[in-house]
């Protein structure tokens, strides 16, 4: 194993065991959260010393960018590749037939165009709901920042959920940014509400995943009920940033 996998296994194994004591310490299972480790702006030869180092699943910000390491990385199966940026709908093709797993599901239109491109390919394509917690005019997602609102949600959701292409399995958000773990909690635990409301609302839907928490608060989004993590800066470093010539 080269040095860089090595350093990456270590940080990896160190942010499972982190993610294994956040569990237990409210009584959940380890084993019903996965770790997501974000590699966009990393390099190819970053994303193979994690693959390397044991890493089974990646998260990618950019389409493009990730179908290049896709492609480029074509020699390894072992590994799934998860969108968790926003698509803009003139990508949904790039998603619908390179990826595994879709994170920021978060509007009718694009759910549309997704489920066309799979239903070209055969594919079934598992989605996660992307919401809007904050209110962030910046932020993508359904805006759910109001409880007040979230009935105004149910037909577009409605409308996703009927998609014969896509598997709708949960939620996902990112909230707005703070200092600490401690200011993202509320938005968290507000998610697992919606989680619970829209299960009620939708039950022959399979909404049982949950996708929150990034480096700098994975542990209290575990204890709030997250089943997927996003960890990036922790496990691989800092972002790698192109610099003009």
């Amino acid at each position: 194993m080269s040095e860089l996998a090595q350093s990456i296994r270590e940080k990896y194994l160190q942010a499972l065991e982190n993610i294994a004591i956040a569990a237990r310490s409210v009584g959940r299972n380890p084993s019903e959260v996965r770790l997501v480790v974000v590699t966009k702006t990393q390099s190819v030869e970053v994303v193979r010393a994690a693959i390397e180092a044991g890493v089974p699943i990646l998260g990618e910000n950019y389409p493009e960018e990730g179908v290049m390491k896709i492609q480029s990385l074509s020699d390894i199966s072992a590994v799934e590749w998860h969108m968790i940026g926003h698509v803009q709908s003139r990508k949904a093709q790039l998603v619908a037939l390179n990826f595994n797993f879709l994170h920021s599901l978060d509007n009718l239109k694009l759910a549309r165009k997704l489920d066309r491109f799979c239903a070209e390919t055969q594919r079934v394509l598992p989605v996660l709901l992307e919401f809007n917690l904050g209110g962030e005019e910046s932020k993508s997602g359904w805006d759910a920042s109001d409880e007040a609102h979230w009935a105004g949600l149910l037909d577009e959701i409605r409308n996703v959920t009927a998609l014969p292409n896509l598997q709708v399995r949960g939620l996902m958000t990112m909230p707005p940014l703070g200092a600490t773990a401690e200011f993202s909690r509320p938005f968290f635990r507000k998610l697992k509400h919606l989680q619970e409301y829209l299960r009620v609302q939708f039950p022959q839907a399979d909404l049982s995943e949950i996708s929150m928490g990034t480096s700098a608060d994975y542990e209290a989004a575990v204890q709030e009920g997250a089943t997927f993590v996003r960890i990036g800066t922790s496990i691989v470093g800092a972002r790698q940033y192109k610099t003009e010539a």
